[in-house]
């Protein structure tokens, strides 16, 4: 397992469109996830400890944030061949288990995730009404060797003043976790 740090972020950046596969046969673009305050953009993948340990955050904020006009999508990256845990039918049943409240989506080719310019699992991207990132940055202090059910939800603070303002915090702290696992073809 490679550790990777996301790198500062390109705020002001549009958002990138993408139409990728869900695991409810459906296909998505960006305007199928989005809402009228904004879009929070997830890369993650089912086998990172990283995820494991926050899946339930994962879940709880993004239901809040949809509450609060912000649309949610996850997006699986990594090479499917090499990491078989991380394939479509495993997708459905991790979604499935933590009842996931978006849409789970798999980049199969991974040019969204070079679009977006991911490089870890989990890495957040956070977007306003005019899908201009905002936000770049961890979901909370927590990790797979440090659970803290009551860190502050950054993630969720920062997308709620984005709602509110439309600009994200000043101070963001970027996301840890497994790196990408790209495909040969595309490493």
């Amino acid at each position: 397992m490679v550790l990777t740090e996301t790198p500062t972020a390109d705020l002001g950046a549009p958002a990138a469109d993408f139409k990728l596969p869900g695991i409810d046969g459906r296909e998505y673009c960006i305007d199928d996830c989005r809402d009228d305050a904004g879009l929070l953009v997830m890369f993650i993948c089912n086998h990172c400890p990283y995820v494991q340990a926050i899946q339930a955050k994962i879940v709880r904020d993004s239901a809040r944030l949809a509450a609060e006009g912000i649309g949610c999508v996850a997006i699986m990256p990594n090479d499917t061949e090499a990491y078989p845990q991380d394939g479509l039918e495993p997708m459905k049943r991790v979604a499935k288990e933590w009842a996931y409240p978006f849409p789970y989506l798999l980049d199969e080719t991974q040019a969204t995730a070079k679009a977006y310019g991911a490089v870890c699992t989990p890495d957040f991207f956070g977007y306003n009404a005019e899908l201009i990132l905002q936000y770049r940055g961890r979901l909370d202090a927590s990790g797979p060797a440090r659970t803290m059910p009551d860190a502050e939800p950054e993630l969720y603070n920062a997308m709620h003043q984005i709602a509110r303002t439309g600009s994200g915090p000043a101070q963001q702290y970027p996301s840890l976790g497994c790196s990408i696992k790209w495909r040969p073809d595309h490493a």
